[in-house]
């Protein structure tokens, strides 16, 4: 069984051996007998840590999980909408000559068929829509 923290408002931290399906319960205090509620322990390394290097940690535990992968197509892409973003700042428009308004237009036109069924054409025409 595990080990989890509980804290007692008069009396403070303690540890409690508990079944995973009782974790979520509040344990009782061993000096008082009053319920306690569980709480998770932050390591002080992490509390006392600079904002920046707490900001890159929780980037780095992201990426180790889910990378990005930087392709020449992707490096293009980012340019090109850096370059988009920063010429329409000031004029605060989100469509005109917008490369993804572009793509997002073609996708969101409906064709209506003879039979009165509706279809999404997409710059992607071998995919299955359901």
């Amino acid at each position: 069984m595990p080990v989890y923290d509980y804290k007692c408002q008069e009396h403070g931290l303690f540890h409690e051996l508990a079944s995973m399906d009782r974790a979520h319960m509040p344990c009782p205090c061993p000096q008082c007998g009053k319920q306690s509620a569980r709480v998770v322990m932050i390591p002080p390394e992490i509390l006392a840590m600079a904002p920046e290097r707490r900001k890159a940690e929780a980037a780095n535990e992201a990426s180790r999980h889910a990378p990005r992968h930087s392709t020449v197509d992707s490096r293009a892409e980012a340019q090109e909408r850096k370059i988009w973003t920063q010429q329409h700042a000031s004029c605060g428009c989100k469509s005109h000559g917008s490369p993804e308004a572009d793509r997002s237009a073609l996708s969101q036109k409906a064709v209506l068929l003879a039979d009165g069924s509706k279809i999404f054409p997409s710059q992607r025409p071998w995919m299955i829509s359901h």
